[in-house]
C-alpha cells in the first residue's frame, strides 16, 4: 500500500482528501505545515508527497526545496497542490523541485492519474529500469 504524505493546512480539505485517498487504497499521513511535513518525511519516508504550496510556518515552496536538497529524501516525488492557478505557477513549482503540479479545487480523477504516474516513475527508477 503506497504511503502518501498529505500536506494541507485547511482541515476540511485535509480530511476530505485523506478520506478519499484511503478509500482508494493509500496509506495517508497528514501534516498541517511545511515544517511538520519535513519532519514526517524524514521519519516515515513516504512514497509521495502532496504539497499544498500556501502553508503557515514553512510554505510549500520552501519545504519542497529543503526536501529535494536532502539526499535521503530527494527521490520522493512531490506533487504541488495550489489554488493559485496563475500564469507561471506551474513553472515556479517545478523550479522549487516539485515533480508535478495540480490545481484546486481538486478533481480527484485527474489527481489520482498524476499520483499513479509519479509512483510508477519512482518504482521504475528505484528498480533501475
Amino acid at each position: 500500500m503506497p504511503k502518501i504524505l498529505l500536506v494541507e493546512d485547511n482541515e476540511l480539505n485535509r480530511d476530505m482528501l485523506s478520506r478519499r485517498l484511503v478509500r482508494r487504497g493509500y496509506d495517508v499521513l497528514v501534516a498541517a505545515d511545511g515544517a511538520d511535513a519535513l519532519a514526517q518525511a524524514a521519519r516515515t519516508r513516504p512514497d509521495l508527497v502532496l504539497m499544498d504550496m500556501s502553508l503557515p510556518t514553512v510554505d510549500g515552496w520552501e519545504a519542497t526545496r529543503r526536501l529535494k536538497q536532502d539526499p535521503s529524501l530527494q527521490s520522493i516525488p512531490v506533487l504541488a497542490l495550489t489554488a493559485h492557478a496563475m500564469s507561471g505557477d506551474r513553472e515556479r513549482a517545478l523550479a522549487a523541485g516539485c515533480d508535478d503540479f495540480d490545481i484546486k479545487p481538486i478533481e480527484l480523477h485527474r489527481l489520482l492519474e498524476k499520483i499513479e504516474c509519479l509512483l510508477m516513475q519512482r518504482h521504475a527508477s528505484a528498480s533501475g529500469q
